[in-house]
């Protein structure tokens, strides 16, 4: 699906949607635990979907009726599962130790990038915890066996959501564990959204420092308690929307919360700090906790006077797409000045967009920043594979229309 955005300031009010990272968490603690929970605010979109269905497979009961999740917890464990993780690399690293800390054996399987995104920690350190698996990388995978109680150690740069996955896992295990990092941790924020969560559902994470890097301790034996959850509003998807005020929207931005664990309402700290008189200055920001904000701080660095760089983004060569090349070739297509490194973005003060076609990638964050992108541009933006915001965010082209955006 292509959208060609012609270019037009926002005005008005957005209702962002629910934090997907929030949402993953709830979903999965109410499937692991008694009795039935609700967890509400909820805004669908393919990544839920494919974590609601993968927890159904391992034995939830999930009814949604509209952005109310009723969900009864699992009861007896399937003693086989089929997930299909869809793209969702939180699905497939949060799923991994749950289906096996549950028993349950499963067979994994996943479309675009996501068969290519590693999860090789697990097999080493699964592996000598009685998880047995048929292959050491990509998808279609199968586990069996039964995880156990013990000390594990993972990198902290490679991904937080190993981290998580365990979080979840070890506490209906067995004996006690402790998760220890072997390099520092990026994305921290998103483990203590975990813990957040976690505690939600009666869950208790101990948290430490040691040689200057987390250790985590999970007493065994736990049991999820059911609860009530309102899941708050995604700063990673509202990010669009303040850089559109940055570059002189009017938009008046709601449900997110003051207080919160995620990392990306950053966005707000770098856009005060960076403007000066109204103007907003080039800025250099280490992504290392907050990749996910790349793309749409990159159309940020382009607008910004002087120069841009976003560094420590590595990780983001694995994302849907190789995030650090499409990032840059959005922005090329459409008159950015860009250079990319192997872990970095550079970006030039462009006086307005030039407009162009822009080629999404299949990736729904390269989607919405060209889109952004086009308030400051002097022709309309044309976005072929338009139609990945249906990742995370479906609604987002019809939000950009309440507020004045021209879409065709």
């Amino acid at each position: 699906m292509d959208k060609i955005i012609t270019p037009s300031k926002l005005i008005g009010r957005v209702e962002i949607p629910s934090s997907k990272s929030y949402s993953h968490r709830a979903v999965i603690a109410a499937a692991l635990a008694d009795g039935v929970s609700e967890v509400t605010g909820v805004s669908a979109s393919k990544d839920i979907d494919v974590t609601c269905a993968a927890m159904e497979a391992l034995g939830a009961n999930i009814i949604a009726d509209g952005g109310t999740y009723t969900i009864k917890g699992i009861k007896t464990p399937s003693e086989k599962a089929d997930i299909d993780c869809g793209e969702s690399g939180s699905t497939m690293r949060f799923m991994i130790p749950v289906a096996a800390a549950l028993g349950t054996e499963t067979v994994f399987s996943g479309h675009g990038k996501l068969p290519e995104r590693p999860y090789s920690p697990y097999v080493r350190e699964l592996s000598r915890k009685g998880v047995a698996f048929d292959r050491q990388s990509g998808l279609p995978l199968m586990i069996s066996g039964r995880l156990t109680a013990g000390e594990y150690t993972l990198e902290g740069d490679i991904s937080s959501q190993f981290i998580t996955g365990l979080l979840y896992a070890l506490p209906i295990c067995e004996g006690d564990s402790v998760i220890r990092l072997s390099s520092p941790l990026q994305s921290k924020p998103y483990v203590d959204m975990t813990i957040s969560t976690l505690g939600t559902f009666g869950i208790e994470v101990g948290e430490k420092t040691e040689n200057g890097l987390p250790l985590y301790f999970v007493r065994g034996g736990q049991k999820y308690t059911g609860a009530h959850m309102k899941v708050e509003g995604d700063y990673s998807q509202a990010a669009f929307f303040f850089a559109a005020n940055a570059m002189g929207c009017e938009i008046d931005i709601r449900n997110l919360a003051a207080e919160t664990s995620q990392g990306d309402s950053a966005i707000v700290d770098i856009i005060n700090k960076n403007t000066v008189n109204g103007v907003l200055q080039g800025f250099t920001v280490d992504v290392a906790d907050i990749p996910d904000l790349v793309p749409i701080l990159s159309v940020l660095g382009c607008y910004a006077t002087g120069t841009t760089r976003i560094v420590n983004a590595a990780r983001l060569r694995i994302k849907e797409s190789d995030r650090l090349e499409s990032t840059a070739a959005m922005l090329r297509a459409i008159g950015g000045i860009v250079t990319v490194g192997d872990d970095w973005l550079e970006m030039k003060h462009t006086d307005c967009f030039t407009g162009g076609e822009v080629d999404a990638c299949n990736d729904h964050r390269i989607v919405m920043a060209a889109a952004t992108a086009a308030v400051n541009s002097k022709a309309p933006v044309t976005i072929h594979g338009a139609e990945a915001v249906s990742k995370s965010y479906p609604r987002f082209f019809d939000d950009l229309e309440s507020l004045g955006a021209v879409i065709s």
